[in-house]
């Protein structure tokens, strides 16, 4: 089980999800995050150490200064906090001013635009980074924009956690959006480890990025770490994944009621397996 099924909602031929059409079909559920902006900073989940250590690693280093960080649909700034621990300096780009807002109060330099639109105005950076929002930028143009704003063998890093548990929660979930919205693909992403889904979608940005050849082979990079989750902190967390405050209030109460009795009947906690999925490359020299 993910952290609910992945933003996009378009099937691909491998039952993953099609990141390549989800800019266009699902751009008005990437800007209503902001609603919620404060439940999003508080609820959604953290990234591996281990991933941001290599992430900075395998970045271009130069001795006058820390490495110069993009964060792509920066959101509120989870990942760029993150960064900055480790030593970088981050510039956030986001296209809801709300939750740009929110990353600027948590001391990240956030500027409003959709990337494709965004103006560097020269700026360079040593990697660009999307944490959990690569689906909401247009591939093609999004690969081109980090191309044009990264210095040679600056690196574009995409990534995504996949979270799972027991085969039985699993079916529980699905069963749950199977009641309550019958008709909709979602209650299908239950069928299948959420990691699956999330190589098969990293592997079509791959795709992307190695047609685009202004990078070197793209590379699936793999971070594994677990997260216990209490009944509340899962309710809290299901309200800020995309698309959830379209539906109806009936369906909504509808669904965490359902996902609440789930958990409770699985003694009221749960950990979470998750595989943060990373879809990198360097940028050429030429």
């Amino acid at each position: 089980m993910t952290t609910l099924p992945p933003e996009p909602q378009g099937t691909t031929e491998t039952g993953g999800f099609n990141f390549a059409q989800a800019a266009h079909l699902q751009r008005r559920v990437a800007e209503g995050f902001g609603a919620s902006a404060g439940r999003y900073d508080r609820a959604r989940p953290t990234y591996p150490a281990d991933l941001l250590d290599r992430i900075v690693a395998a970045s271009p280093r130069r001795a006058y200064s820390e490495p110069y960080v993009l964060d792509v649909g920066c959101g509120t700034g989870i990942a760029a906090r993150l960064f900055q621990a480790a030593g970088c300096r981050v510039l956030g780009v986001d296209p809801d001013p709300r939750m740009a807002e929110l990353a600027r109060q948590g001391g990240t330099e956030t500027e409003v635009a959709k990337f494709e639109d965004w103006d560097p105005a020269g700026r360079r950076f040593d990697t660009v980074i999307a944490a959990q929002a690569w689906h909401w930028v247009d591939p093609v143009g999004g690969v081109a924009k980090a191309a044009e704003v990264l210095r040679p063998g600056g690196r574009l890093a995409v990534f995504w956690n996949a979270f799972d548990s027991s085969a039985d929660l699993r079916e529980a979930f699905g069963e749950v959006f199977r009641r309550a919205l019958p008709d909709s693909p979602l209650a299908g992403f239950w069928s299948r480890p959420a990691v699956d889904t999330y190589r098969a979608g990293c592997a079509k940005v791959a795709e992307v990025i190695r047609h685009a050849e202004a990078f070197g082979e793209p590379e699936e990079w793999l971070s594994s770490w677990e997260r216990p989750y209490t009944r509340d902190e899962w309710l809290d967390l299901v309200p800020t994944t995309g698309g959830f405050t379209q539906h109806p209030g009936a369906i909504q109460r509808e669904l965490l009621d359902g996902l609440g009795a789930a958990v409770d009947a699985a003694g009221g906690t749960f950990t979470v397996s998750c595989t943060t999925v990373a879809a990198t490359a360097a940028r050429l020299a030429s």
